[in-house]
């Protein structure tokens, strides 16, 4: 064995090499803390945007991942290693995921989009695709409503942001436009403020924010009054039940009559 041989091509490899491999260890080091910082710089962005913390994890790992990638790609190039190759592949089998995922990849799109602009979050009162309840869970994939009736209803994000998407509490505040209904032959302006004096003394109601009662419609039948007020969404429903029950109750005391379809049989005698 000829160490000479040996101990010189060593050299040569070295001298060759050398600086390559110093080069690529410190674009390593340098390359891996530049993609912690710009993570890390990613995460307090979201966090400061308020962005559901399962994207915040999902979309880091994503950025860290694919960066971690480039520079690896980056460094095998510093050694002449040919990385064309390695992008064709990875294009290939991305292309053929993507077709083969293409409908979840909508989904994906459409729940990214969703926890971002924050079109609902967990807890609203929302109305898409035919189906009106409570927002369970916001998936990347699907949001889960809980209906009137306790039952579940799993949509994909993708049929979420086609169609209109109706939310009833995003605000804070809802309105109600309840419809009153009275007899002909009813003294409108006593009617109006029995209406007045009930809704002041209903619960939950927000005053403040104005009130208006006002004859809607000449009806068949009646004369109906519209009664709009505002109230938080916790109480939406409590304000209104309370204001239709004692709406009868005081009608009933001030003898003002509340109509009902009614039909008049004549028959002939003849």
């Amino acid at each position: 064995m000829d160490f000479n041989a040996i101990l010189e091509q060593l050299q040569g490899f070295l001298a060759q090499y050398a600086l390559d491999a110093i080069g690529a260890i410190l674009t390593l080091v340098i390359g891996f803390w530049v993609v912690g910082w710009v993570t890390r710089m990613l995460k307090r962005a979201m966090e400061k945007r308020e962005i559901e913390i399962s994207l915040r994890q999902f979309l880091a790992s994503i950025v860290n991942i694919g960066l971690k990638v480039l520079l690896l790609l980056s460094v095998a190039g510093m050694f002449g290693i040919e990385v064309t190759s390695f992008i064709a592949i990875f294009s290939a089998l991305a292309f053929a995921v993507g077709l083969a995922l293409q409908g979840n990849l909508a989904n994906f799109a459409s729940g990214v989009l969703i926890l971002i602009f924050k079109f609902y979050k967990v807890g609203d009162f929302i109305e898409a695709q035919g189906h009106a309840g409570t927002v369970k869970e916001i998936q990347i994939f699907h949001t889960v409503l809980q209906l009137l009736d306790n039952s579940l209803v799993i949509i994909p994000n993708g049929q979420v942001t086609s169609g209109p998407i109706r939310n009833y509490t995003i605000e804070g505040y809802r309105r109600h436009d309840a419809t009153v209904g009275i007899g002909y032959d009813d003294d409108i302006d006593k009617a109006k403020a029995v209406i007045e004096q009930v809704l002041k003394a209903t619960p939950n109601v927000e005053l403040d924010r104005g009130y208006d009662i006002f004859v809607k419609e000449l009806a068949d039948s009646s004369v109906n009054f519209s009664v709009r007020f505002v109230a938080t969404n916790e109480n939406f429903w409590p304000a209104y039940r309370h204001f239709i029950e004692q709406i009868k109750k005081e009608f009933d005391r001030n003898d003002i009559g509340i109509p009902y379809p009614q039909m008049d049989v004549h028959l002939d005698k003849g």
